[in-house]
């Protein structure tokens, strides 16, 4: 029959498991008011794509993007201090019995979409793209397309 037009080449199935989390972070090398600890109220977008659904009519049964994205998010991030790994007031929190989460980078929202990303990947979640929302109006997105 010939090809297949170029804009029909690229249609996809799209599903979005939303993810909201409140957290505490601080940037380093950053001058700004971001330099200091404060907290978000986050939204993670998980998106799975495919050129055609599974014999259930799925890209992906929401069920099992939870159990891989969602429940790992919350019991990883919720309501939880996450601070660069050389973060000078580590030691401080240390002493004073303070839960908190390092990384060995900088918690912005950029490096926060591409754990995530990496995560799913790594168990298996085909994810295409994964949006951290740090506030209603500041997204940092990462993907593989």
């Amino acid at each position: 029959m010939g090809r297949t037009p170029r804009y029909l080449a690229f249609r996809m199935f799209r599903v979005t498991e939303e993810v909201r989390f409140c957290y505490g972070h601080r940037l380093l090398d950053y001058e700004g008011p971001c330099a200091r600890i404060h907290g978000h109220n986050a939204r993670v977008e998980i998106e799975l794509s495919a050129p055609t659904l599974d014999r259930k009519g799925f890209v992906a049964d929401f069920f099992d993007i939870e159990k891989a994205g969602k429940e790992w998010i919350l019991a990883q991030f919720d309501h939880r201090l996450i601070l660069r790994e050389d973060d000078p007031v580590i030691p401080f929190l240390k002493q004073a019995g303070e839960a908190f989460l390092t990384l060995p980078v900088n918690p912005s929202a950029e490096n926060f979409a591409k754990l995530i990303f990496d995560h799913l990947r790594a168990h298996g979640v085909p994810v295409t793209a994964v949006s951290f929302y740090e506030t209603d109006t500041a997204v940092a997105t990462y993907d593989e397309r």
